[in-house]
């Protein structure tokens, strides 16, 4: 996925971008970026963080960086920030989302005899392509309409220009910017937990397609926000780091809602309840308490030298962390029956050897709760589950063994309840061994997050959307 932290200050601003950008280390693990803007230039530094840390990566580049201000980033694909020179000046920009459109736009830059550098494995990178856009336009704000307008997909983005840093919230709001303010500064914030131990209050989260540019003095609105929005439900379910809000949202109280709505929805007989670290254990905490069972923890995560699990490519890289980080505690297993929190079922692989460690240490009984629906499209408007193919998805590759190429049935197994619905969740649960499963229904999950459907986008569990 990726995220960015920009900020504009009466003083030198690094310390904070530093900070502040690796507060964003979750949502990422493949590129690490910092642009500084100073009297003279804008310095720029990019590190792969696939095996370390961002701060171990850049606190060596920090003496070489001051100004006041900068942007930052983590990103799970391109290289970022980029430094462009343009007719609109020089500046540096970072993007958060996904270009659908990425060959047509490319098509009509070249017909428009226009070429591009950032290249990487025959792909143009496509926050070289959204600078181009925004240089199409005779000022900062014009280009970034026309970017938005042309992008098909979603593109947040921060530009970091002599006159400050313009904040830009993608058409639809799929993914979130908030805006935080101090004595002497403001920053820019894809997840708002960067904000308080920097000594920012949160102002303001901006609205769909909304433009703001950031000063020392100020946050000036460039751009209204427009009424439609789809904001990823996603961030709330996994994504997002506790501490964050959305919308005005907190990330860890949607969860403990999410988990006290599947244990209104269940009554089977356990012992405790517990929770697959660390994004499934808000949803557990709020299971528990909503049945008054005790919470424990029989699997603990074992992070200080396996920090970069995120998504990984490699399948046997996935599996390998996923055993090696979760460590099981046989004294709160054994003999026992034991109820799992998740926060989702993608694909299932990781879950499977874990549910078997579980029963190798005695356990009597497993039970499986995911805090959402079962994943059957693939995202189209975040990078998430793209690099891999629909069937990798655990509920996906149920029902093509159950139909086969035949797609039509696909809205039928969505419906919770219904009789294809209950099929594919069998099959899932044989799959994984577990002694029961049970989704989340969409309809609570909505209602935990507590924003009307129509503003929240759903389209991984119901095929729902609009772009």
């Amino acid at each position: 996925m990726g995220g960015f932290f920009g900020v504009a200050a009466k003083t030198d601003c690094v310390s904070d971008l530093f900070y502040g950008t690796d507060y964003h280390s979750h949502l990422g693990t493949k590129r690490g970026g910092m642009a500084v803007q100073n009297s003279s230039e804008i310095r720029r530094s990019i590190h792969n963080i696939e095996s370390n840390y961002f701060r171990s990566k850049f606190d060596p580049d920090l003496p070489k960086f001051n100004g006041n201000t900068g942007i930052g980033v983590i990103s799970d694909y391109d290289a970022q920030p980029l430094v462009i020179g343009s007719h609109l000046g020089s500046f540096a920009i970072v993007t958060v989302g996904r270009i659908n459109n990425m060959s047509d736009l490319e098509k009509k830059a070249f017909r428009q005899k226009t070429h591009f550098t950032e290249t990487a494995g025959g792909r143009t990178n496509p926050t070289e392509l959204t600078a181009m856009l925004i240089s199409e336009a005779d000022s900062f704000e014009q280009g970034i309409r026309h970017a938005q307008e042309e992008i098909q997909g979603s593109c947040s983005m921060l530009l970091l220009t002599e006159t400050g840093i313009y904040a830009a919230r993608d058409r639809l709001g799929r993914t979130p910017i908030s805006v935080g303010k101090k004595n002497g500064a403001f920053a820019a914030a894809s997840e708002s937990c960067a904000f308080p131990n920097l000594g920012y209050e949160l102002d303001r989260h901006l609205g769909p397609g909304e433009v703001v540019r950031l000063t020392p003095d100020g946050c000036e609105q460039c751009l209204p926000p427009g009424e439609a929005m789809q904001v990823c439900a996603f961030l709330w379910v996994y994504y997002g780091y506790p501490a964050s809000e959305y919308e005005g949202v907190n990330v860890e109280h949607v969860r403990n809602r999410c988990g006290a709505a599947l244990a209104r929805n269940d009554h089977i007989e356990i012992d405790c309840v517990a929770g697959i670290p660390d994004s499934g254990i808000g949803h557990a905490i709020g299971y528990a308490a909503e049945k008054q069972i005790p919470y424990v923890r029989p699997f603990v995560k074992y992070t200080p030298t396996w920090p970069r699990s995120f998504m990984p490519q490699n399948q046997t890289h996935r599996d390998l962390v996923a055993r090696m980080k979760l460590i099981p505690i046989r004294k709160l297993i054994e003999g026992k029956k034991l109820l799992f929190c998740e926060d989702s079922i993608v694909r299932g692989t990781q879950l499977k050897g874990n549910v078997q460690i579980l029963f190798d240490c005695g356990a009597e009984e497993v039970h499986m709760r995911p805090a959402c629906p079962t994943l059957i499209y693939p995202c189209v408007f975040l990078n998430f589950s793209t690099s891999r193919s629909t069937l990798a998805l655990a509920g996906r590759r149920i029902i093509h063994e159950l139909e086969g190429e035949n797609e039509c049935h696909l809205p039928e197994y969505a419906t919770a309840g219904s009789e294809k619905s209950h099929a594919m969740v069998d099959r899932i649960r044989e799959e994984l061994k577990l002694t029961s499963l049970k989704y989340q229904r969409l309809e609570d999950l909505v209602a935990a997050i507590g924003l009307p459907k129509e503003k929240v986008c759903t389209h991984c569990w119901d095929g729902s959307s609009f772009c």
